[in-house]
C-alpha cells in the first residue's frame, strides 16, 4: 500500500485544490499515469503517479483544498479490489438524472460496478473527456455537455471557445434566470440603495495574485521613471520583415523587439536582472523575460527564457504559443516560473502610459503603451515620429 499525497507542483506553491479525479476507485495507476488535476497557485496542472497498482482509496473529494503532504488517495498492489462505499444519497451509474435525462457516473464509481455507457458523443460515463479548466467551468456554469463536444484544442482538448460556441442559441431555461436577491434571504447578494449587491469568490489564482501584488506594493519601495522611446526605425524595419517573411510564418511584433531590447538591456545591467531577497542581492547568469498576458480570470506571467540569445523570430514564437496556453488553461508551472523581468503591455489598448506593479521579487517592470505617430524637433525642422511611452516600476532597494 502507499499513499498519494498532495505533490508541491510550483516552487511557491503551499496547497491545492483537487479540480478532477482522473482514475477512479478499482483502476489500475501504472508510473507515469495521470491520476488528479490539481489547482496550483500558478496553474491546473495533472500529477502522475510514482507508484504503480490499484487505486483502492480516494481520501480528497474533488473541491477540496489541501496542504502540501496530505495524503489525498491510496493505492494498493495491483490486482487489490476497494472496498464498497454506499450513501443513501448515492445515485448508482446507469441510474439517470432527472435534470439531465442522460445517465450520469457517480463521482466515486462503487468497487464491482461497470459504468455504464452514455448514449452522447460515443463516450461513455467512466472515460474522461479532455477539457480545459476554464471550458469545465464554463460548460458547468451553462449547463453544456462537454461529452457531446469535438474539441479543437490540442490533441483534441476542449478549450474556451467549443464551450462558447455550443452556448450559442441555447435557449436558457426559466429556472435558471437568476433571480434579484432579497436582503438577508441569499448569501450570494444583498439587496441595498444601489440595488442588488452580489458577492464573487476568488478562484486560487486570483488570490494568490491579489495577496503578491499587495505585498509587492507594501514591501517594495517602488520608484518610476518614465521615457519616451522613438520607435521610427524599429516600425520602418517591422515593415520590411512583413514583406520578406513568407505566408504563414510569425512576424516578430513590437513586444517581441522590446522583449529582446529589455534583454540585452539586463545583460549590461546585471543588478536589474536580479532581485532584493533576504537583506541580500540574488544576480542572476540567466536572463528570462517574464510576459504579462491577460488569462480568463487575472493577470498571468509566462517567461521566454534565455530571451538575450534568442532571435527576434524565436522570441516571437514562444511568445505566443505561451499566451495560447494561458488563455486554453494549459500552461505549466515551470512556464511561468523562472522570469527575471517583466514586460507589460495595454498598448493595443490605446493607453499612452501606466506604471505596473513589480512582479516580486523581481527588481523590475516595464509598462508599456501605445506606439503614436507625433510631431518632433529635428535639427531646428518640424517632422513626425513613432514614439512609445514607457514606465519602468523599479525597486529602490537593488
Amino acid at each position: 500500500m502507499a499513499e498519494i499525497v498532495m505533490p508541491r507542483l510550483s516552487d511557491s506553491m503551499e496547497e491545492g485544490t483537487i479540480l478532477t479525479w482522473m482514475k477512479r476507485v478499482g483502476d489500475e495507476v501504472a508510473v507515469g499515469d495521470e491520476v488528479v488535476e490539481i489547482e496550483t497557485d500558478k496553474a491546473n496542472m495533472a500529477y502522475e503517479s510514482d507508484v504503480a497498482g490499484t487505486l483502492t482509496q480516494v481520501l480528497a473529494e474533488e473541491g477540496d483544498t489541501l496542504a502540501i503532504g496530505s495524503p489525498i488517495a491510496v493505492v494498493g498492489d495491483p490486482g487489490d479490489g476497494a472496498a464498497p462505499e454506499t450513501s443513501p444519497t448515492d445515485t448508482p451509474a446507469g441510474i439517470s438524472s432527472p435534470s439531465a435525462g442522460v445517465p450520469v457516473p457517480p463521482e466515486h464509481p462503487q468497487e464491482g460496478i461497470t459504468p455504464s455507457p452514455a448514449p452522447s458523443a460515443g463516450v461513455s460515463v467512466g472515460e474522461r473527456v479532455k477539457a480545459s479548466p476554464v471550458a469545465r467551468r464554463i460548460a458547468a456554469e451553462g449547463d453544456v455537455d462537454l461529452a457531446t463536444l469535438e474539441g479543437s484544442g490540442p490533441g483534441g482538448r476542449i478549450v474556451k471557445a467549443d464551450v462558447e460556441k455550443a452556448r450559442v442559441g441555447a435557449a436558457v431555461p426559466a429556472a435558471s434566470v437568476p433571480q434579484p436577491s432579497v436582503a438577508g434571504t441569499d448569501a450570494t447578494g444583498t439587496e441595498t440603495a444601489k440595488g442588488t449587491t452580489t458577492y464573487q469568490d476568488l478562484t486560487r489564482l486570483q488570490q494568490v495574485v491579489s495577496r503578491r501584488m499587495s505585498e509587492s506594493k507594501a514591501t517594495a519601495p517602488h520608484f518610476y521613471l518614465q521615457a519616451e522611446i522613438d520607435m521610427s526605425a524599429a516600425v520602418e524595419a517591422r515593415s520590411r520583415l512583413k514583406g520578406l517573411t513568407p505566408e504563414g510564418e510569425v512576424v516578430p511584433s513590437f513586444n517581441d523587439m522590446i522583449v529582446k531590447a529589455c534583454a540585452l538591456a539586463l545583460k549590461e545591467f546585471p543588478l536589474a536582472n536580479g532581485a532584493y531577497k533576504d537583506g541580500r542581492f540574488e544576480l542572476y547568469s540567466r536572463v528570462n523575460v517574464g510576459v504579462a498576458v491577460a488569462a480568463q480570470d487575472a493577470l498571468v506571467v509566462p517567461t521566454v527564457f534565455d530571451a538575450d540569445r534568442k532571435g527576434l523570430r524565436e522570441i516571437a514564437g514562444d511568445a505566443r504559443k505561451l499566451a495560447g496556453k494561458v488563455r486554453d488553461g494549459s500552461i505549466t508551472p515551470p512556464e511561468l516560473s523562472g522570469g527575471t523581468f517583466t514586460v507589460s503591455n495595454l498598448g493595443m489598448y490605446g493607453v499612452s502610459n501606466f506604471s505596473a506593479v513589480i512582479n516580486s521579487p523581481q527588481a523590475a517592470i516595464l509598462a508599456v503603451g501605445a506606439i503614436t505617430e507625433k510631431p518632433v524637433v529635428r535639427e531646428g525642422q518640424i517632422t513626425t515620429a513613432h514614439l512609445l511611452g514607457v514606465t519602468l516600476a523599479c525597486d529602490h532597494r537593488i
